[in-house]
């Protein structure tokens, strides 16, 4: 570790010299990306750029507290029966960033909007036991369910859309109205994104530096004035020794995972999924690669969740059984594989760790990177065999009826690998119909014994957050999930 950061120190010394003629100052406070958002329309958020911007531009009638359970956000909400869930909106002179009032129609027409198969929003699977929905008056909103479901409140965290602009407007995913703390200012470039705060007029800029350490120059050199997370440990370390920048980490539950193609001839063999697995040595990477700061995972949900299962066993690193299920499954020989990842250059790093373990048991893996909207392409629409990915600030255990539903496979989900197993479908419409909370999550923590046998992921680790900025940036407090909310009150000095 020492050695690469010594590299990593030499590296950026000579780019910044290189670099070090003046650069343009702006009145914005300027925000590091790594990726930039495909759209901003809230009803077809897929990433998790997507929606932490979109936080910021959108209300939602529902937020969580720290403790991950629903409270009310854009309305207040009371259950009627049990199929029944009354909202009220809180603020009656609430209103969009072009001055039109927010009433109960426009949640109505999101909602519809979702709803309605023909749009293949990516949310509709997690509100489809909404039967209907009506509006007694401006600020009162009905939501009849086909079915009962407690969780039913935390469901409802999409971005409240304007409804004379919801089907009427094309130019809507890049260029939103909402009604949040933020307007939409500018996106004529794809490498910058302008918005305001509204409360006192100050402009951001969210700029796109795909580059780490690049990211770090320019961080360093007052081009950008904060980064947030996707930085190698090694760049984060060396951070910390400069006197000028903050370091901010916090514990996260960011999942990160190998997933499968279940279509694949090879892949849809267990044997095979879980001859990876076994030749895949996590102890290792978090102490060599991530320097300790992250856990293993063994669940999508972290354990101390209220439907996490603690008891599940780690898969540990065994190559001798991972040759052994191999020839079980008939590849005495070779097995030839493809690895889809971005082109971010820690998350290739990586890539090249895992790869050298699986060779080691016989599986010859060819990592193929790309920028990040190809990449991410390529994942939702199934071309791949293994990708690594993360699901970042989950809440809700409903998240397994959108990951792994045979309903959910994309565009009507994020079910990407085409799983399809008629138990895992029963138990996630078991989970969705029971009224009493701590029967959903015994379901659910059978769930995630049935994903961790059967291994549609390969549960990696937990990674923490980081937030860096110059120190003229004040206020910045790290949110658990990630989210910018804490833009709303940072200063620059």
């Amino acid at each position: 570790m020492a050695k690469r950061l010594a590299q990593f120190s030499i590296v950026i010394f000579c780019l910044a010299a290189l670099l070090s003629c003046g650069s343009k100052q702006s009145d914005a406070i300027r925000f590091g990306l790594a990726s930039m958002p495909s759209n901003l329309d809230p009803r077809f958020y897929t990433s998790a750029i997507e929606t932490r911007i979109g936080r910021l531009i959108y209300d939602r009638l529902v937020d969580f507290d720290e403790s991950m359970m629903a409270k009310p956000a854009l309305a207040s909400w009371q259950q009627i029966t049990p199929k029944l869930y009354r909202f009220t909106i809180q603020d009656q002179n609430k209103t969009f960033h072009d001055g039109k009032r927010l009433t109960s129609a426009d949640v109505k027409a999101t909602y519809d909007f979702i709803l309605e198969e023909k749009h293949a929003s990516p949310h509709r699977t997690s509100v489809k036991l909404i039967e209907k929905i009506t509006t007694p008056d401006e600020r009162t909103i009905d939501f009849h369910l086909q079915y009962e479901d407690p969780l039913f409140p935390a469901y409802l965290v999409i971005g409240i859309v304007p409804k004379h602009l919801s089907e009427s407007d094309h130019s809507f995913k890049i260029h939103p109205i909402g009604s949040g703390s933020f307007e939409f200012v500018d996106w004529s470039s794809e490498e910058k994104l302008r918005i305001q705060r509204i409360e006192d007029r100050t402009p951001f800029e969210f700029l796109h530096v795909q580059n780490p350490t690049v990211r770090v120059l320019k961080l360093m050199r007052g081009e950008i004035d904060m980064v947030q997370n996707d930085l190698p440990p090694e760049l984060i370390h060396y951070l910390r020794d400069q006197s000028d920048i903050n370091v901010i980490q916090r514990e996260g539950s960011n999942f990160s995972y190998l997933g499968f193609n279940m279509e694949d001839p090879a892949l849809k063999n267990l044997d095979v999924r879980r001859a990876v697995a076994y030749a895949i040595d996590k102890d290792e990477i978090i102490k060599y690669v991530f320097g300790n700061a992250v856990k293993p995972a063994n669940a999508l949900l972290p354990p101390e969740h209220w439907a996490g299962n603690p008891n599940l066993k780690h898969i540990h690193y065994n190559p001798e059984k991972a040759k052994t299920l191999l020839a079980q499954a008939g590849f005495e020989n070779k097995l030839k594989l493809t690895y889809k990842t971005s082109n971010d250059p820690f998350r290739v790093r990586l890539a090249t760790v895992i790869q050298d373990q699986l060779a080691r048991v016989g599986i010859e893996m060819e990592i193929r990177s790309y920028d990040w909207g190809t990449f991410y392409g390529d994942i939702k629409n199934g071309r791949f065999q293994v990708f690594s990915l993360a699901w970042i600030g989950i809440k809700t255990p409903d998240i397994f009826q959108y990951v792994f539903h045979s309903e959910a496979v994309p565009p009507n989900g994020a079910n990407r690998g085409r799983y399809k197993d008629k138990e895992m479908d029963r138990l996630v419409d078991e989970a969705k119909r029971q009224s009493d909370l701590k029967i959903q999550a015994a379901i659910y923590q059978k769930i995630q014994e049935k994903v961790l046998f059967e291994l549609p992921y390969i549960p990696l680790w937990y990674e923490s957050h980081v937030f860096i900025s110059n120190k003229r940036i004040k206020n910045y407090v790290l949110a658990a999930d990630g989210n910018f909310d804490a833009l709303n009150k940072m200063t620059r000095i």
